[in-house]
C-alpha cells in the first residue's frame, strides 16, 4: 500500500498575488508531491488565488475569516486544523503568525513554523506600530522559525536565536528556465506590448502599496524621461494605490510613457522586455521579483533599505532613498548605457536561488521536524 503524502497547511493570509505566494506557489510546483502535498488556508477576502493550479497538483485551498475578526478566525482556523489532522502548519504572514499558530496550538499542532518574510519601516508608522506590538509574541506559539533572509530572520526572531542557528533559512528561490534571457521572447513580447526595439524600457512590479514606494519611482521615471524622451515605465500589479498613482502620472503629464499593466500572469514574459527593473521600496525581506528580474539579465537598482543578500549580479545598484531622484535617474541613466542584457541564471545559481536544488533542502527540514515530535 502507497504511503500518503504528508500534508501542510500553509497560512497564506490574505491572497493578493504577491511576492509571498509566489514563493510558496514556486516550493509546491517543484515539491516531490507524493511525499509532501500542501494546503492553502487563505483569508476569504482575497483575491488572486490559483484554486485551477493548486487543485490539479493534489491541494486543496480553505477559506477563512481575515484575522481582523480575531474570535471567528481564532475559531474557525482551530476547527480546520482539527478536523484535517494536520501535523505540519506552516505560517506565512510574519508578526500575524502569532494568531495562525495560537490557533495552531489548540488544535494540538505538533509542529508550528513561523516564517519571516519581511522588515519594517519607519516611515509606515501605522503598520509599524502593529508589527512592533506583536513581534515579541511572534515565538511564543512557534516550534519553529524559518526567513527568507538574514535581516528578515534577525528582525523577527532576535539576534540570540539567529546566532544560535535555530532559524532556518529558506531561499526565495525560482525556476531559472523560465527566467533565463531569451532574445527572442524579448523582440515577441516587445512586438505584442508595441514597444520599439531602441526605447529604454524601466519596469516594476509590485503590489500599489506603501512599501513599493511608487510615489519616489514615478519621480524617478520623469527624471529619466526629462533627459531621455525614448523611455517608457512599465507597472505591473494591482493594489489600493495605483488609483493614485496614476493621477500622479496625469498631472506630471507622462500618460504616454507610463503604462499600468495590472496583475499579470506573464512576469517571466514582462522581465525579458524590460532594461532596468527599479525597485525602491521603503523595505524588503527578500523580495523574490529582485532575484527574478537578475535572473532575466536586467540592471537592477534597488533601494539599500532591503537586504544585502538581493544583490546577486555585480551590475546590480543599491541606491539610497536619501538620494535625489535626479541623483537616481543620473545614475540609472550611465549605467544603462554601458550594460548589454545576457544570460545569468548560472550566477544565480550558484547563490542558492536554483528551486530545483533547494526544493529538497525544504522536503528535508519538513520530515526533520516529524521526525522530532
Amino acid at each position: 500500500m502507497e504511503k500518503e503524502p504528508i500534508r501542510i497547511a500553509q497560512i497564506m493570509g490574505k491572497w493578493l498575488g504577491g511576492g509571498v505566494e509566489a514563493v510558496v506557489m514556486n516550493y509546491y510546483r517543484n515539491i516531490d508531491r507524493n511525499k509532501i502535498q500542501f494546503d492553502f488556508i487563505c483569508d476569504d477576502d482575497s483575491t488572486d488565488i490559483p484554486y485551477k493550479e493548486i487543485e490539479q497538483l493534489g491541494g486543496k485551498v480553505i477559506l477563512i475569516p481575515p484575522y481582523q475578526k480575531v474570535f471567528k478566525y481564532h475559531n474557525k482556523l482551530k476547527r480546520v486544523l482539527k478536523e484535517e489532522n494536520y501535523k505540519i502548519v506552516h505560517s506565512h504572514i510574519n508578526t500575524l503568525s502569532v494568531f495562525s499558530l495560537w490557533a495552531a496550538k489548540s488544535a494540538g499542532v505538533p509542529v508550528r513554523i513561523a516564517h519571516s518574510h519581511s522588515t519594517t519601516n519607519k516611515k509606515e508608522k501605522k503598520k509599524n506600530l502593529l508589527k512592533q506590538v506583536l513581534r515579541p509574541f511572534s515565538k511564543v506559539f512557534a516550534t519553529e522559525y524559518m526567513c527568507c533572509s538574514e535581516l528578515s530572520g534577525r528582525w523577527l526572531f532576535g539576534d540570540k536565536e539567529y546566532d544560535k542557528g535555530n532559524v532556518y533559512l529558506l531561499n526565495n528561490a525560482i525556476d531559472l528556465n523560465k527566467f533565463k534571457y531569451d532574445e527572442k521572447v524579448r523582440i515577441k513580447k516587445r512586438k505584442e506590448l508595441n514597444i520599439d526595439e531602441d526605447t529604454l524600457v524601466i519596469g516594476h512590479i509590485g503590489r500599489f502599496v506603501e512599501q513599493k514606494n511608487h510615489r519616489f519611482l514615478i519621480d524617478t521615471f520623469n527624471e529619466i524621461y526629462k533627459k531621455n524622451s525614448n523611455s517608457l515605465l512599465l507597472l505591473a500589479g494591482q493594489g489600493p494605490l495605483v488609483d493614485e498613482m496614476k493621477e500622479k502620472v496625469k498631472k506630471l503629464d507622462l500618460e504616454n510613457n507610463v503604462r499600468f499593466l495590472g496583475q499579470r500572469n506573464d512576469v517571466n514574459e514582462l522581465y525579458q522586455a524590460y532594461d532596468i527593473f527599479l525597485l525602491p521600496s521603503l523595505y524588503e525581506g527578500l523580495p523574490v521579483v529582485g532575484i527574478e528580474a537578475q535572473a532575466t539579465g536586467n540592471l537592477c537598482f534597488l533601494s539599500d533599505d532591503m537586504t544585502k543578500e538581493t544583490k546577486i549580479l555585480d551590475s546590480t545598484v543599491f541606491m539610497s532613498l536619501e538620494n535625489t531622484k535626479e541623483q537616481w535617474a543620473n545614475k540609472i541613466l550611465g549605467e544603462a548605457k554601458e550594460y548589454k542584457k545576457h544570460d545569468t541564471t548560472d550566477e544565480v545559481s550558484k547563490y542558492g536561488f536554483n528551486i530545483k536544488k533547494e526544493v529538497s533542502k525544504l522536503e528535508n527540514e519538513y520530515v526533520k521536524y516529524l521526525n522530532k515530535i
